[in-house]
């Protein structure tokens, strides 16, 4: 399966969001509003030797 779920923090209200991120791609930059509080979460994903690595920050 190429989409796996994670669970992150939002940077705003400090609610646990599950956010689904596709594994095919090496590195991703983007913006989605948190489910909460609907203030927009900057997203940086990227892979390294298999593992998920991700960022979450204010926009």
């Amino acid at each position: 399966m190429l989409e796996q779920p994670y669970t992150v923090q939002c940077p705003y209200c400090g609610e646990w969001l599950e956010v689904l991120f596709d594994c095919s791609v090496e590195r991703q930059d983007y913006i989605e509003d948190c489910q909460v509080c609907c203030h927009p979460i900057q997203f940086h994903v990227q892979i390294v030797d298999g593992e998920v690595d991700i960022e979450v920050n204010r926009n």
